[in-house]
């Protein structure tokens, strides 16, 4: 579950007191994007996600000219969204340039009409991204799945998805809930030892956060899995291809094999099912939400761009 001591954290990564009790450690995340993108395949929770999180496009009447696809090769949604807006010019954008190089690897993977249709449309770019190809106004949709958990800033990330989207555009985004590997949090409290993860982002929490970024209308859903597995090893392997443990305080450096056959053995007493089975609490959370036209805040000193100035005094039915 822990990976060995890390480098130092870099003087341009926020500090920790700056962030939220549910932000990740950044060294740690970076250590665990480095290594997920050296997945043989993605992981299959978030292909799951991604189906789930595509059925909430159904009722959408927005028909969007172009979307992004914000951590792509992690988020599985490239096909489920090609489904739903096939004349809609895709974009990627991936968080670090080894996931940008693994979203390229599987551009030119050999594929059906569908996966080269694709590749032929979707730039990669790795963030930070300074000069966006998409059109000047934005995009009019914004996919981020499985990444809510994986932001090393969620507040600097919204303002980021904000940014990036067109006025009237919208956002849908998924990521761990709160209950997720709550049986195996418990454990770890009783062993005394640090949590095993991050405290994964409440649904309500994610509401706040969206009206702070400057979204309108959020929606929220969340639900709840059970997912079992045949022994405690092959629970904790599919763990690792969810994210690893980034949680800040998390138990430094190598555990020794004595450390590992205790764990699995308390996962066996605890977790394990009348059928043997070991089981596992995931939540998952969902949002979506729209970005409105602009409107100056009361105050006083007020500043507005020129753009957004134009917008705000346009009158209907004129350019």
């Amino acid at each position: 579950m822990n990976d060995a001591l890390l480098p130092p954290t870099a003087p341009s990564e926020p500090a920790p007191s700056s962030l939220p009790p549910c932000a990740p450690d950044v060294v740690a995340l970076r250590h665990q994007r480095l290594r997920l993108a050296g997945l043989p395949e993605r992981p299959w929770l978030n292909e799951e996600v991604a189906r789930r999180l595509a059925a909430k496009l159904e009722p959408i009447r927005i028909e969007p000219a172009d979307w992004i696809d914000w951590s792509a090769w992690l988020g599985a949604g490239e096909a489920l969204v090609a489904q739903r807006y096939p004349r809609a010019r895709r974009w990627v954008v991936e968080p670090t340039p080894e996931l940008a190089e693994r979203s390229r690897q599987q551009a030119r993977a050999p594929g059906g009409w569908l996966g080269r249709l694709l590749s032929a449309r979707a730039p990669v770019l790795a963030e930070p991204v300074s000069q966006a190809p998409w059109p000047k106004e934005g995009a009019q949709m914004l996919w981020a799945n499985m990444t809510l958990h994986g932001a090393p800033d969620l507040k600097a990330v919204m303002t980021t998805w904000h940014r990036h989207l067109a006025i009237g555009g919208f956002l849908m985004c998924s990521g761990l809930g709160p209950d997720t590997a709550r049986e195996l949090r418990a454990l770890y409290r009783e062993l005394g030892w640090p949590m095993p993860t991050i405290d994964f982002i409440d649904m309500h929490d994610l509401g706040d956060e969206l009206l702070q970024a400057g979204f309108s209308d959020p929606v929220m859903d969340m639900e709840r899995l059970t997912l079992t597995w045949a022994s405690p090893q092959a629970m904790l392997e599919e763990l690792r291809t969810w994210g690893g443990n980034v949680a800040r305080g998390r138990l430094p450096g190598l555990r020794t094999p004595r450390w590992k056959e205790r764990l699995v053995e308390r996962i066996r007493e605890r977790l394990a099912q009348p059928d043997g089975r070991i089981a596992l609490t995931v939540e998952l959370v969902y949002g979506h939400a729209v970005k409105p036209e602009p409107r100056a805040k009361v105050a006083p000193e007020t500043r507005v761009s020129l753009d957004d100035m134009r917008r705000m005094v346009r009158k209907p039915g004129h350019p």
